[in-house]
């Protein structure tokens, strides 16, 4: 008898969101779930489940028009699913019922949440659970009274709209239920505060917002990774800000023709969103082509690791930064905040960055040769793509069936790849009892 083959945690992520993905689009190609009560087209269901489950938030139909109630509760489930992820949901599930995780679901729930240990499993997912809860209330809360006291919305309504935004705007989604998204709300304080705050928490990753909860009065004792996060994420999204402000400041499609103040709030917004939201307030297709390639930027770095946003995450980009520091400077060690960072870690955060960067590449080339609409455009939309941003310069529906596969492909990988990837080149780091004589090639 041969010994039972057990799935390695990264293909149990990936199976996970894949079986959500089909589940969802075999629900949104129920009759029911479009107001026409016609059955959705299987492109525009599968395209939609993948954009709900892998928190991306492109569309190429109307959502408030097109989805029923039940096809917009799909959706919302999908998005809250994939945003907490598979594993650590079916985990929650498990712990609800037995009480306890035996071994392998531990470790598949230690892929999923980066918990530290084993035995630190249960409390961080119960942490993440409650956070989600947390965040989610408190942002409805606001949400829902604004629209109820401000925009005249019944209470059920206004809770609706709430909950729904709530739930996109901290899952990183960028779905919302009106069809010029959040433009309506461009100067709106309360709304787009609140959204962008939910955005940012739910972008930081669950392993930073447990351990500043837990240990916010003592700020020295943070984890490096925790540092790391808080710091680059913080130096993002200043920089979105100031990006939008200068380059859009006097586009008269969008930031010249508002107020002083609501320049200001539709410029933070704005600059939050490709940090991987993807609610928009202004019209992404006048931004200027300045403000298109900061953003280009911003989605490719994305959130925080084992958090609801995509990208190759903050900690990536900032392990690569300090290590060509390093060199720079000549030093020996990548070093942060008083600790050394190993070699491997700046191996894989080579090598996310390098696969990550060659699939947008050739999934651009891809759309160049199918699409008939310029470079900018679909680099930007690719982009959006893989970093489960869910912005659009409004050419995603008017690609061709190909192109839009494409982008199917995209957000799957841009879920599930940077997080399948790491795993599985950390969990691949063994001993070696020899090393091959050295020799140094011309860099350069």
């Amino acid at each position: 008898m041969t010994r039972p083959r057990h799935l390695h945690p990264a293909q149990l992520i990936v199976l996970g969101f894949a079986g959500a993905v089909a589940a969802g689009t075999a629900l949104l190609s129920l009759p029911a779930a479009t107001v026409e009560h016609d059955r959705a087209p299987l492109l525009v269901a599968l395209f939609t489940a993948t954009s709900a489950v892998c928190v991306t938030g492109l569309t190429v139909v109307d959502t408030a028009t097109y989805w029923s109630a039940l096809g917009r509760a799909i959706i919302l489930a999908g998005v809250q699913v994939g945003g907490l992820g598979i594993l650590t949901l079916a985990s929650l599930l498990v712990l609800s019922v037995s009480r306890r995780l035996n071994l392998r679901g531990a470790l598949a729930a230690m892929a999923e949440t980066r918990a530290v240990g084993v035995g630190e499993v249960r409390r961080v997912l119960l942490g993440v659970f409650a956070l989600t809860l947390l965040v989610e209330a408190v942002t409805t809360l606001v949400l829902a009274l604004r629209f109820a006291t401000t925009y005249d919305e019944p209470p059920p309504r206004a809770v609706y709209l709430g909950l729904f935004h709530a739930v996109s705007a901290f899952n990183n989604a960028g779905f919302a239920l009106w069809p010029d998204n959040l433009v309506r709300f461009v100067t709106d304080p309360v709304v787009s505060l609140a959204a962008a705050g939910a955005t940012i928490v739910g972008g930081l990753g669950f392993p930073v917002l447990i351990e500043v909860v837990r240990e916010w009065r003592v700020a020295r004792t943070w984890s490096l990774h925790t540092r790391l996060t808080l710091s680059v994420s913080a130096l993002l999204v200043v920089a979105g800000f100031l990006v939008v402000l200068a380059f859009e400041w006097t586009n008269p499609l969008t930031l010249q023709t508002l107020h002083g103040p609501g320049k200001l709030v539709a410029a933070f917004f704005t600059g939050v969103q490709p940090r991987t939201s993807g609610f928009n307030s202004l019209d992404v297709s006048a931004f200027r082509e300045q403000t298109l390639l900061a953003s280009d930027v911003l989605m490719f770095i994305g959130a925080g690791s084992a958090g609801t946003g995509g990208g190759v995450k903050v900690t990536t980009i900032a392990v690569l930064a300090l290590a060509v520091w390093a060199e720079v400077r000549g030093d020996p060690d990548v070093q942060a905040f008083g600790r050394r960072i190993p070699y491997a870690a700046v191996r894989q955060a080579l090598a996310v960055t390098v696969i990550a960067l060659t699939a947008v590449l050739v999934a651009t080339l891809v759309l160049v040769a199918v699409a008939p609409y310029g470079l900018a455009r679909l680099l930007f939309e690719a982009l959006s793509a893989f970093g489960t941003v869910g912005l659009s310069t409004g050419i995603t529906a008017q690609l061709p069936v190909a192109g839009q596969l494409v982008l199917v492909t995209l957000m799957f990988l841009g879920r599930v790849g940077p997080i399948t990837l790491g795993i599985a080149l950390a969990l691949r780091e063994h001993g070696q009892l020899y090393r091959l004589p050295e020799e140094r090639p011309i860099v350069g």
